[in-house]
């Protein structure tokens, strides 16, 4: 029998590259393992096409304001999560919070929602950024698991 090896907790996947030159800037590249996400010292975010992200999380609903605010926030939290030496959430986690609250505005969400959203992400974000909460990774059949 082959047993696969898997990350739950994913929604959506990107079908096609997206960049975009973001206010956040380290002092060297970070990439993700597989360098599905990178980020420049010149502010250059590049996601891969396959990148998969969980959407806008908590209580809230999945709108086209909100999907392209979730992919950056998501691939920043993930760096924070995956490069913490080079990319550490008390640095990073609340220009990534800024930039989420831009992103939604200019992507057409009402202003009052985009302040939750923003306040939300502050109040109960922090353990998504944590390197400790990284997705598990999963094996399937249940015959595969150690």
């Amino acid at each position: 029998m082959r047993c696969i090896r898997y990350k739950a907790g994913y929604k959506y996947q990107l079908k096609e590259p997206y960049a975009l030159r973001i206010p956040i800037r380290p002092d060297k590249t970070v990439a993700s393992p597989g360098d599905y996400v990178r980020l420049t010292p010149e502010g250059e975010l590049t996601i891969r096409e396959g990148y998969a992200w969980d959407g806008p999380s908590g209580p809230t609903i999945d709108t086209a304001s909100f999907m392209r605010g979730s992919l950056v926030h998501g691939a920043l939290y993930q760096l924070m999560r995956e490069c913490k030496d080079d990319f550490p959430k008390e640095t990073y986690r609340e220009p990534a919070d800024e930039l989420l609250y831009a992103l939604c505005r200019e992507d057409g969400m009402w202003w009052l929602r985009a302040n939750w959203v923003y306040y939300g992400v502050r109040l109960f974000g922090d353990p998504a950024a944590d390197p400790a909460n990284d997705h598990p990774l999963e094996r399937a059949p249940r015959s595969c698991e150690p």
